[in-house]
This record gives C-alpha cells, structure tokens and sequence, in this order.
C-alpha cells in the first residue's frame, strides 16, 4: 500500500512541478538568475520529499507553491523595478577593456586568470589583443566585443543591400505532414508532391524532415534506419 501511495505521491509531485514551472517560466540553466537557481533546485528537492513524505505530503506540498508564488512575485517586481532587478539579478561586470585586465572584478566574479582565459578560447579569442572588452553578465556567461578591425565584415560595409531574412517552415516531421505551416508557407500539397517527385522521394512515411527554406525551396531528408558505424568521435 505505501509502494502505490509513493507512487501516486511521486505523479503529483510531476504534475505540479510542471505546473509551477510553466507559472515561474522554463529559462535554461546559463539563462538562469542566481535566485532561479537557488529556488529551482529548493522546489527539486521539496517535490522528491512531497513524492516520499507519507505522513504530510501537505506540507511539502505548500512548501513548493509557497517558493514557486515567491519566484513569480519576484519576477514581476523585477519587471517593474530597476533597483530590485539590481538587488535580485546583479549587474554586469566589466572584466577586460582597453586592454586592461580587472583584478578586482574577477575577484567578484569568482573568476581567476585561467578561467579567463579558457572562455576567451571558447568564444574563439586566444589573442587578448583581438578584444575591446569583455563582460561578465548576470547570467553567469562572458560577452565579448572584439575589436572593430577583427570582426567579421558584414553587407552594410561593403554597402550591399540584402533582402531581408525569412524564417523556415517546417512541412514534415518524422514522416507526418505539418500542413499549417505548408498553408503558411503559401504552398499546397500538390506543389510539395512536384517538389518531392523532383527529388526523387515519394512518399512522406520516407521523410524523415522537409522544409521550406528562406528562398522557397524544398530541401528534404530521407528516413534512415540504419545506424551509423564509424563515430569519428571516439
């Protein structure tokens, strides 16, 4: 009897751990604020005691609605106050200008040289010399702002007008056709039948996914079963 109890209790605490997270906002983890953090892991493990607490899995329960309701009040304050997003998010915190190193702000941020360095050449800078600045932001992550002569050139310095970009749709997932977005698109299925005849596939069970690309044409790709053989990265 407590088995099927702990598995009930273990089913509500799921359903409403999505609920709560669907009210507070699902942002992923680098996304996160340092109170995001704190309270997700604090409604974690409230939820696994509410699925294993057999005398009061009420308390529990409250705990987690309690601390969901604080996230949601926070982030609304936030929203609306800039002194409480200060408080509650932090601010960014400069760690390299002008060629500058900060001591003392990547002593704030918790951050040695080292470190410094290797999310340098993760971003693609393993020459300090090719950075303006580099920022620390409040969601943990380092921005960088090369110098102007590094970075890559774009349309507006050659003085080339392009057209402006389009966003993809998505006509086959998995085999199955997606015809929202085929009437979004402003094609019918007799247009994808031609496209995909011409491509030599036929049926959409073979699809495995098919798009509508910025410039309107269909590119598609087959369903394989097969498993690869060689994993280049072993």
């Amino acid at each position: 009897m407590n088995i099927l109890y702990v598995i009930l209790t273990s089913i509500c605490s799921i359903v409403a751990l999505f609920v709560l997270t669907k009210l507070m906002g699902n942002r992923q983890l680098s996304q996160m604020s340092m109170f995001d953090y704190i309270n997700g892991i604090t409604i974690g493990s409230i939820a696994a005691e509410f699925a294993t607490n057999l005398e009061n899995p009420l308390h529990s329960f409250t705990a987690m609605v309690v601390y969901a309701l604080a996230a949601i009040g926070i982030s609304l304050c936030t929203c609306h106050s800039i002194k409480l997003r200060k408080f509650f998010n932090g601010q960014p915190l400069v760690l390299y200008s002008h060629n500058k190193l900060y001591k003392k702000n990547l002593a704030c941020a918790k951050m040695d040289i080292n470190e410094f360095l290797t999310q340098c050449r993760i971003a693609g800078y393993f020459d300090l010399n090719q950075l303006e600045s580099a920022i620390l932001e409040t969601n943990g992550q380092v921005s960088f702002l090369p110098l102007a002569e590094q970075r890559p050139i774009t349309a507006s310095d050659l003085g080339v007008t392009l057209q402006p970009e389009v966003l993809p749709y998505y006509v086959v997932l998995d085999g199955k056709l997606i015809d929202a977005n085929l009437q979004a698109s402003g094609r019918d299925e007799k247009w994808l039948e031609k496209e995909l005849h011409a491509l030599g596939m036929t049926q959409l069970s073979d699809i495995f996914f098919a798009a509508i690309d910025t410039k309107g044409k269909l590119y598609a790709i087959p369903m394989l079963e097969e498993k690869r053989q060689h994993n280049c990265f072993e």
